[in-house]
């Protein structure tokens, strides 16, 4: 098998397929055409210094990808045409952060929903799960129990959000665009021709997937605070905090591992997330393929592997 470092990602309408140093989005346009935007993929962080050190690298390529996600998200909806539909008149408020920003306007919006997520993310799946478990601690023999417990509740917490997103029809065509994401990059992995029939037959899962990334920081999680042991529930919080990016790049190191890797062990590691993948993908047609495909030959383009 062919390895690439391409990845992707499903949007509104289409797919992006990202290289080391540009990105190739794909979107079916209101008029059933297949609208292709490259652009160059920003670094934040560089890749200088201590970002280029494992751990740390994982660290600034999940922030990276937050920022890139937002903004292409929002680009594909406009491609789509889904924002010509609920447009409104913009507020006074709007129209003055407009005004002060000018065109660092847009760049701040996907910077603020970021952190938001961010602190969403971090609030529900880090922080709630030390609350919960902290009604246990009576009846546990440990603070090493505690920590167990936690990471079963973060883990259980993490799979009803996966199924209950999965349950909105808003999100289907999405993980539909998800599937022909990883079948596009399984197929040229195969080194096959990138066409609908090839594509096709291929699984739609894949060990690089973001679903499988955001597992496995969910295990990782509860491993790495099992070792942080305090009846505080305050420095519990804490450390919580202050982890959360070493355990996002250890979870980033082992996933591009086990993306070179086939052997047995990785596959064994590998094996709940692809499974999770079942829920986050689905079976995509034809014409969801074709935009993967654009995509993807958009990157090799300027980036033949």
């Amino acid at each position: 098998m062919r390895r690439t470092n391409i990845g992707g990602q499903a949007v509104i309408e289409g797919v992006m397929m990202r290289g080391k140093k540009m990105y190739a989005l794909a979107v079916r346009t209101p008029d059933g055409d297949i609208c292709l935007e490259k652009n160059n993929v920003d670094s934040v962080f560089g890749r200088a210094g201590i970002f280029k050190l494992p751990v740390f690298r994982g660290i600034a390529a999940f922030i990276e990808s937050m920022i890139m996600g937002v903004k292409i998200i929002m680009r594909s909806a406009q491609l789509a045409g889904l924002e010509e539909e609920t447009e409104e008149e913009p507020s006074k408020f709007e129209k003055w952060l407009e005004n002060k920003c000018g065109d660092k306007f847009t760049d701040y919006i996907i910077y603020f929903s970021v952190f938001i997520s961010l602190v969403f993310s971090v609030g529900v799946f880090f922080l709630l799960p030390v609350v919960i478990g902290g009604f246990f601690k009576n009846y546990l023999p440990g603070t090493w129990a505690l920590g167990i417990v936690e990471g079963l509740v973060r883990i259980a917490m993490f799979l009803l959000y996966i199924f209950l997103i999965s349950r909105m029809k808003e999100i289907k065509r999405v993980f539909q665009y998800h599937g022909a994401e990883h079948k596009t990059i399984n197929c040229f992995e195969h080194e096959e021709e990138l066409i609908v029939e090839n594509v096709m037959k291929h699984t739609r899962l894949h060990k690089r997937c973001g679903t499988s990334f955001l597992l496995i920081v969910m295990v990782i999680s509860m491993v790495v605070f099992f070792f942080v042991r305090t009846d505080s529930i305050a420095l519990r919080l804490i450390s919580r905090i202050l982890l959360v990016p070493f355990v996002a790049g250890i979870s980033y190191e082992i996933i591009q591992w086990a993306g070179r890797s086939e052997s047995k062990f990785v596959a064994i590691v590998s094996a709940p997330g692809l499974c999770l993948q079942k829920i986050t993908t689905a079976e995509p047609d034809g014409p969801q393929i074709e935009a993967a495909i654009a995509a993807m030959k958009g990157v090799l383009e300027d980036e033949p592997e």
